[in-house]
């Protein structure tokens, strides 16, 4: 069953209701008793998992990886200084 969102014009109580399809939509306020109460439509919860499409809209080549975690390849590496003497 799906969940309705309702608000009352007015005392402004905000409440959620389990009703059917085939209900009618309530008109009195469970607080104040007035008939002001309106249907409030929610946006809808979207939850994405994986590794799919959403982020890029292109599939990374190996499947798990994405473009921007390989190092670039301008980078610079570390140089140590080594003494010029040998031990022997």
């Amino acid at each position: 069953m799906p969940v309705y969102t309702y608000r009352c014009d007015s005392c402004g109580v905000q409440f959620e209701k389990h009703q059917s399809f085939h209900d009618q939509p309530l008109k009195t306020c469970p607080e104040c008793r007035q008939k002001s109460v309106r249907r409030v439509i929610t946006p809808t919860k979207i939850i994405f998992k994986g590794s799919g499409f959403y982020a890029t809209d292109h599939r990374s080549p190996s499947g798990s990886e994405s473009r921007d975690s390989k190092p670039a390849k301008n980078e610079s590496k570390a140089t140590t200084k080594t003494s010029g003497t040998k031990d022997e």
